[in-house]
């Protein structure tokens, strides 16, 4: 419905609060107190299922990471209508270590790709892997980056009408090593907010039909009058 609502995801791939369960975000093969034999169902991934539910702003971002979580909150607080906000968030009691692979400086540079509305979307060590377009395929796969297919690179376009890139963007992280794991905003488009919509309809059915009455309406016609 597009309100006016921010939802901020916090996900640390376990139910902490509730003394380690396994979560729908948790890795296959997980051990805890309530899968002590390997969680069996397949992670969830928030991000793909808000872009597939049309959501006009989906975003992710990491808890340790303080200028890129401002940045996506405050873009986030700006827009109007819904926006869900993914964040990554570590869980040192009962699922310590989760999101390592994307915190170190070092391994870092080579699982984490950054996305920035209107620039390529390049990753890695001096930028040396990029994301393109198989043409074979249609998917979306990470390249070494070379003078002869640099111009395959895509541009990220955060703006886009259609959410399919988005959403493609959104599937490319491995769910157990988190390994080409995209950050930053995957979709900020705009459509018409509900809130905005229901009021403006309500002041419309008032310049028609004149203020309601309620007491009118809750005593109208259709009632019952019970007899002894």
């Amino acid at each position: 419905r597009n309100v006016n609502l921010k939802i901020l995801l916090f996900n640390n791939r376990i139910y902490g609060l509730t003394k380690g369960q396994y979560s729908p975000t948790s890795e296959v093969g997980k051990i805890t107190k309530s899968t002590p034999m390997g969680s069996l169902d397949a992670p969830f991934n928030p991000v793909s299922l808000a872009l597939g539910a049309e959501a006009t702003f989906v975003a992710r971002t990491i808890d340790s990471d303080r200028k890129h979580l401002t940045e996506v909150l405050r873009q986030a607080a700006d827009h109007p209508g819904t926006a869900l906000v993914e964040i990554y968030q570590n869980c040192n009691i009962f699922n310590d270590g989760a999101f390592d692979a994307l915190k170190d400086q070092e391994q870092a540079r080579e699982a984490v790709i950054r996305l920035e509305h209107g620039r390529p979307i390049r990753f890695g060590t001096d930028d040396t892997k990029g994301v393109t377009r198989n043409p074979d395929t249609g998917d979306l796969e990470v390249i070494t980056v070379t003078p002869d297919n640099e111009h395959r690179v895509l541009t990220h376009d955060a703006h886009a009408t259609s959410p399919t890139t988005a959403f493609a963007l959104s599937r490319l992280a491995d769910p157990d090593t988190l390994h080409h794991t995209p950050i930053g905003v995957f979709r900020d488009t705009t459509r018409p907010v509900y809130d905005t919509l229901m009021a403006d309809q309500l002041d419309r059915a008032v310049d028609q039909k004149g203020k309601g009455d309620l007491a009118t309406l809750l005593a109208g016609n259709d009632t019952w009058t019970v007899v002894g």
